[in-house]
């Protein structure tokens, strides 16, 4: 895929470098952007050495929401989604801050929350201000029941979004390329 790659940079809250990694763009629709990453992409957390993507994926940035999502290829995880501060799309860049909670979905249909645990602590250990562990819990409740009952996005969006950026590779067509800027806050 051709076109200019996105930079995506999570980070914790305070400023605390989390992961980093390179995609290409894929295009807008009403649920948000949409970013391809192919399996072998390296992705690095910190300053930890990096580590090689085993599958490809796509990464939603919605245009609501405090959240993104990838929907992998294979694997056990069909869906990840990490709740987050607003992500914020720049020229070339997607950034977010990780609150810790993740909503997965397993190819076999089963909804967890992970990391309830890294929430907690670092609600006390990065001093989480109380509207933000308000707002995380509210995304998370609410991605549980979306996720679960396969409410668009989390129906066949991301699955075509998916099969569209797989077949395009494999055809060597370019990206669609980076479109639009978003630098709003949560409701």
């Amino acid at each position: 895929m051709g076109g200019e790659r996105v930079a995506v940079r999570y980070s914790k809250w305070g400023g605390i470098d989390h992961w980093h990694f390179e995609l290409d763009p894929l295009g807008q629709d009403r649920f948000g952007w949409w970013f391809f990453g192919r399996k072998g992409l390296t992705l690095q957390r910190g300053a930890e050495p990096p580590v090689l993507q085993r599958r490809d994926f796509v990464l939603l940035v919605p245009v609501q929401g405090c959240w993104t999502a990838c929907f992998n290829a294979e694997d056990e995880l069909e869906i990840y989604v990490d709740v987050t501060t607003r992500p914020v799309l720049g020229a070339g860049t997607v950034t977010a801050v990780d609150l810790d909670l993740d909503v997965v979905r397993y190819f076999d249909g089963r909804v967890e929350v992970l990391d309830e645990d890294e929430f907690a602590e670092h609600q006390v250990q990065l001093a989480y201000p109380a509207e933000l562990i308000s707002q995380a819990r509210q995304t998370c409740d609410w991605l549980v029941e979306a996720v679960s009952s396969r409410a668009e996005p989390f129906g066949q969006a991301g699955t075509g979004w998916l099969a569209r950026a797989r077949g395009a590779a494999r055809d060597g067509a370019p990206s669609l390329g980076w479109q639009g800027q978003r630098e709003d806050g949560c409701p």
